[in-house]
């Protein structure tokens, strides 16, 4: 038979094709479950009692009292709110040049160019162009002939269009799995971009602590080295004993110990912010981030539980995946059924290239085909396994609704509690100023003694540095708010 015979015995298979073409009108289904989005949480609240619209105040920088407002708008740069132009310029820096983002950006890239790559393979025919050239020698008595044999050449050029008929729509739960790991990936840019702001912003408030801290301990143990002096001087002239001023210079040793730990932490903090800022530890001047360099939001936004599914990154990615888990089940299924592909070739054969494009011989085929199953146990198992990753999935984004839930509850009372810490810390600052303020006045005019004064102004000392953490704890606690809400849509 010829290959021009053969070419029109091939496109005989009139039933396959009437198939295809009943089949084609099926194919707006498609196997599997839609995916439905998880249902919002029950709670109407975060907590188990009500929390206070207000915070309390004191009457000290970054005391003020904030406002929980519900709808609150939420800016991009939310970060602004701390008053820090410093802050907003190193967040500024760390989007362009962080590490960390490049690399999930490169994940989402890669996740989109996937998907569009599957699209162009399934949703569209896909068409091929061939050229061949060929020698071959054939000797007559193969087909029962007498005679020499014969060498010719044998040139062919075709076009061939194929198509995989989505009868059951396992290749859109495909390209609907691959959509939702894009989104996942989308998300996960989204949440690291929130969570670099966020640590740049901790980081900074930390090391404005850290430099009180510092600040107030070195004045800690000058007063106590002059403290330690006079009792020396005690000791000489015979009205104090040794042990007073071995007592003495523990607590000072005690206190010059904390420098080098306070002075570690602090290196340690602008090491952080420079490499979150995508520089080397030792590259550039970072800024000298201070409490007084910082304001205190007066508002913070508060969403109800309903609204906050569909505001963090990170529920969001977590019900990406449940979307592409349920995709995936979708296509374990279609496996399970007839799977129909299409396909037709047109081309020429010469003897000689000259002739191919002329005086050659037109070939031709049309191809439906359809496949199903009869014994394969791997596709049912394929099947339960699909399903077992979609119960994991939900499980998972579970969980992470309930971390979330969790993390705004402790949040909300973070913010609560802290501003209490900080108003009662405020009033024994002011009683320790004032005590302060009147033992001084008793050393100017006498009825105080100087080392009297010293063992108030360490008292001070102290006093400032719990204030110092206090302080710094109020940003903090504003900044893991925002981010508790999931930063701007």
């Amino acid at each position: 038979m010829t290959d021009r015979k053969r070419s029109r015995a091939s496109g005989t298979i009139s039933p396959s094709l009437v198939a295809c073409l009943v089949a084609a009108g099926l194919a707006g289904c498609a196997a599997g479950p839609d995916f439905q989005r998880p249902s919002a949480p029950a709670a109407a609240r975060y907590t188990a009692s009500a929390v206070a619209a207000q915070t309390a105040s004191a009457p000290t920088p970054l005391g003020e009292a904030q406002g929980l407002v519900e709808g609150l708008p939420i800016a991009a740069q939310w970060w602004s709110s701390l008053g820090s132009s410093a802050l907003d310029g190193l967040i500024d820096e760390a989007f362009q040049a962080s590490p960390t983002l490049a690399a999930v950006s490169a994940n989402l890239r890669q996740a989109q160019e996937l998907l569009a790559a599957r699209a162009g393979a399934t949703q569209f025919p896909q068409a091929d162009v061939g050229l061949g050239a060929q020698r071959q020698q054939m000797s007559p008595s193969s087909q029962g002939l007498s005679g020499d044999a014969r060498q010719f050449s044998l040139y062919n050029a075709s076009v061939g269009v194929r198509y995989n008929l989505d009868l059951l729509g396992g290749n859109r739960r495909a390209l609907e799995a691959l959509a939702a790991r894009a989104d996942y990936r989308r998300f996960e840019l989204n949440a690291a971009r929130l969570t670099l702001a966020g640590n740049l912003a901790v980081a900074a408030i930390n090391r404005a602590r850290l430099a009180a801290q510092l600040e107030a301990s070195t004045d800690i143990a000058r007063a106590q080295d002059e403290q330690l002096r006079l009792a020396h001087e005690r000791v000489r002239i015979g009205q104090a004993s040794p042990d007073e001023s071995l007592s003495l210079q523990a607590q000072m040793e005690q206190t010059r110990a904390e420098l080098p730990v306070l002075r570690k932490q602090l290196q340690q903090t602008e090491h952080l912010l420079a490499v979150l800022a995508g520089r080397a530890p030792g590259a550039g001047d970072l800024p000298a981030f201070t409490l007084a360099g910082f304001t205190l939001p007066a508002e913070l936004p508060l969403v109800v539980p309903s609204e906050l599914l569909r505001r963090r990154p990170d529920i969001q990615a977590a019900e990406a995946l449940l979307q592409a888990a349920n995709a995936d089940y979708g296509v374990a299924v279609a496996n399970l059924y007839p799977q129909i592909k299409l396909s037709a070739n047109l081309g020429s054969q010469a003897l000689s290239s000259g002739a191919l494009f002329g005086g050659g011989s037109a070939v031709w085929s049309l191809l439906g085909q359809l496949t199903q199953a009869l014994f394969n146990p791997g596709l049912s198992a394929e099947k339960r396994a699909a399903l077992a990753a979609f119960d994991a999935a939900a499980a998972n984004y579970q969980s992470v609704v309930l971390d979330a839930l969790r993390n705004v509850a402790d949040t909300l009372r973070a913010v609560e509690n802290d501003a209490q810490a900080l108003a009662f810390l405020a009033a024994a600052d002011a009683a320790t100023q004032a005590s302060l303020q009147s033992l001084e006045r008793q050393y100017r005019l006498g009825a105080a003694s100087y080392l009297q004064l010293l063992v108030i102004q360490q008292q001070a000392q102290r006093t400032r540095l719990g204030m110092a953490a206090a302080q710094a704890q109020r940003l903090t606690d504003s900044v893991a708010m925002y981010l508790a809400m999931g930063g701007a849509n």
